[in-house]
């Protein structure tokens, strides 16, 4: 494998709106998911697994009577901490599951029931029985209990930061906000629960494990169990080559997928499958924190900023940490020569926290964009005019120029489409009979990234024709074909003449598809695999000849700042008597760079303002802190954005190619369209009502004082 030193795309493929091209396979039902795979993908003969879960917080398995479930027709093994495989100890608590009795958090694997169907398998878990020598737990977050300063915040961003005199700035500021402004817990939801179907074979005398399992990154599955099995990396395939999106939470292995690799490792050969229930998701499989955000800016009358502080408190799982980056965005967003922001933590017995749409962004940019709102008021001052006043020339963060900062456009061109000048000034100023009015602005921010580790292959084919792979994940969002769009233009070809291979170990190497980061990672390297291979075998080449390669680190990524911009418009409707809102009006305005399918694109920004607004009104996971579990366990309970509460719904972009980040021009999209949105609604709200709500969701309850 080499390193290619990529060059900008010639663009002819890219920018168009080519329709998905495993579209078919999908509405037709003939793309196999996780648990769906067949004899014609060696899948024969399967067993199925349930899950036996903990029903305390904390403390240690005292007895397990499997007698009952073995008893049960189809039941074919139950295994415990007494009976299953060991494994290695990688430091991975989450993982670490059926090795002790120590239970961690309620909802915890503490066993697997395997039978001949998925119906014998349940009503088997159902008859295990399981009693608990029960420990003191602690399971709510508090102000007082949030303390514990972590190393770092996800990724390795550091936990605190300080410039300048926070405090003296404050205390001469003309105009104080000071607030203290809350997200609840929220869980992903995709809409393919998380599954996972796993064999171990022998491949000439070396043991194999094998598996479809729905993840974000097939590579990554590998790394975190090659480990747990003391296996070499070549040991284990992972496969996915449909997943039914995942939020981030498919962004890393969960318990789930060891408990599948245990169950099989007991089969002598043959299959298990094992899918996660939509109530099992709300304990193993990783859901955002809630946090408290202590948000104190300090301004001249005119609403230039002199001081910010953002304080984070939230929590994480005593058996593995994790930390939100939630004032992350704080940091470079607007201009003060004053600035600190902080993250602590409370340590709970609870499951692990995970990646959710837009970590750190979305919480954290609520808090940040309702308290430059309440600045705006403060000051007496237009929302968007309190931005523009703000604006840096360089990331306040590390003093780099932003290679392409065009939040001011963004904002400008929402203003005119939202018809912002006919606004009124003031709170409840526009009423329609039991409907006050308003309009609400947000700004929004994510960082470009690019993941290191990315390969990717190209071979000739007979007429013309090229086969591109690499380990990438589509997890729904359309990367089969925006990369085969940029594979087409890297060769110089007609989209219909790529046949592109992802997601499968045994293909190159790619990073996850998380962080919004897919398209430009996993893009860069096709292009620098392709470029590789013209200069190798010329325009020409002979059928069968190949090239893989990586990109060459690019001297540019340490002289600028990249990030994406937008700007998040909302109207929202309140109910003078009730307190419910609706939102009738919705619209994002980004500067993503060179947008690659206008489709596809349209659709993930279009869904980011639907997670966004869902945030805003209904999302929140409610935990029980008595016995630790989340009591919003189901799409009943835990109310998501349906049909009928997404109404007058726009995304746009700006024209622009951002070709010193990807030779493609463009940044990731993924993400961008929930960041700002909840904000955005909330400021709305205020501007309806003139109450101030701090606090998601937007419930009618909040509106009633």
């Amino acid at each position: 494998m080499t390193e290619q030193v990529v060059r900008p795309l010639a663009v002819r493929s890219v920018g168009r709106s080519l329709e998905r091209v495993d579209g078919h396979e999908k509405v037709t039902g003939a793309a196999a998911y996780a648990v769906e795979h067949g004899e014609a993908d060696g899948v024969i003969d399967p067993l199925h697994v349930w899950l036996v879960q903990s029903t305390v917080a904390r403390g240690r398995v005292a007895r397990l009577r499997p007698e009952a479930a073995l008893s049960h027709p189809g039941v074919v093994a139950v295994i415990d901490h007494s009976n299953a495989p060991r494994l290695r100890d990688t430091g991975n608590r989450e993982l670490l599951i059926l090795q002790d009795d120590a239970v961690g958090f309620r909802g915890q694997v503490v066993a697997l029931v395997l039978a001949e169907s998925a119906e014998s398998a349940r009503e088997g878990a159902a008859l295990v029985d399981v009693s608990y020598e029960v420990e003191p737990h602690e399971a709510e977050l508090r102000e007082d209990n949030a303390t514990y300063k972590p190393d770092s915040v996800n990724p390795d961003m550091d936990t605190d930061t300080e410039d300048g005199d926070v405090d003296a700035a404050l205390a001469a500021a003309e105009v104080v906000v000071d607030h203290v402004y809350r997200t609840p817990y929220e869980h992903n939801n995709p809409l393919e629960p998380h599954a996972t179907t796993a064999w171990w074979e022998d491949d000439a005398g070396r043991e194999v494990l094998s598996m479809f399992d729905s993840t974000q990154g097939v590579h990554g599955v590998v790394e975190s169990l090659a480990p747990l099995f003391g296996l070499e990396a070549e040991q284990v395939r992972v496969r996915a080559p449909y997943v039914g999106g995942g939020f981030g939470s498919k962004g890393e292995a969960h318990a789930h997928v060891v408990a599948a690799a245990l169950a099989a490792r007991t089969t002598k050969g043959r299959p298990v499958k094992l899918a996660v229930t939509r109530q099992q998701m709300f304990a193993l499989t990783g859901y955002r924190t809630a946090t408290i955000s202590h948000l104190r800016l300090g301004a001249t009358a005119d609403g230039t900023l002199t001081a910010i502080e953002h304080a984070v408190q939230e929590q994480t799982s005593a058996i593995r940490e994790y930390a939100e980056q939630t004032a992350s965005p704080t940091r470079m967003m607007y201009a003060a020569p004053n600035r600190r922001t902080s993250h602590r933590l409370a340590r709970l017995d609870v499951a692990v926290p995970s990646w959710m749409r837009a970590p750190g962004e979305m919480p954290g940019m609520f808090a940040h964009e309702v308290a430059m709102d309440e600045l705006a008021v403060a000051c007496g001052i237009d929302p968007l005019e309190v931005r523009e006043r703000n604006e840096p020339d360089v990331d306040p963060e590390t003093g780099r120029p932003f290679n392409n900062r065009r939040l001011l456009e963004c904002l400008h061109r929402g203003a005119e489409r939202f018809d912002w000048a006919s606004r009124p000034p003031g709170p409840r100023a526009t009423v329609d009979g039991d409907w006050w009015v308003g309009t609400g602005v947000a700004s929004a921010t994510y960082p470009a990234m690019k993941m290191p580790g990315n390969s990717a292959r190209v071979r000739s084919l007979d007429d013309g024709r090229y086969a591109v792979a690499i380990g990438s994940v589509d997890i729904g969002t359309g990367a089969r074909t925006v990369l085969t769009q940029i594979a087409a233009d890297a060769l110089d070809v007609e989209p219909g003449d790529i046949d592109l291979a992802i997601a499968d170990t045994r293909l190159p190497p790619a990073s996850v598809a998380g962080g919004s980061s897919g398209t430009s990672s996993w893009g860069t390297a096709i292009v620098a695999a392709a470029q590789r291979f013209r200069a190798d075998h010329g325009p020409s080449p002979d059928p069968g000849v190949e090239t893989t390669a990586s990109a060459a680190d690019d001297p540019a990524a340490e002289q600028y700042a990249f990030h994406s911009f937008g700007a998040v418009f909302a109207e929202a409707r309140v109910n003078r008597w009730t307190g419910e809102v609706r939102v009738p009006r919705l619209l994002g305005v980004y500067s993503v760079g060179r947008v690659v399918n206008p489709m596809t694109a349209r659709s993930q920004l279009l869904g980011g303002l639907v997670m966004g607004l869902s945030a805003g009104l209904f999302e929140e996971s409610h935990r029980d802190p008595r016995f630790g579990h989340v009591v919003t366990q189901d799409l009943a309970t835990y109310h998501v954005a349906a049909h009928a509460d997404v109404l007058d719904l726009d995304a746009e972009w700006l024209e622009e190619a951002d070709e010193v980040f990807t030779p493609m021009g463009s940044r990731g999209i993924g993400e961008i369209g929930i960041v700002g949105t909840a904000a955005a609604v909330a400021n709305a709200t205020f501007h309806a009502t003139g109450v101030r709500v701090r606090s998601l969701p937007l419930t009618a309850d909040r509106f009633l004082a």
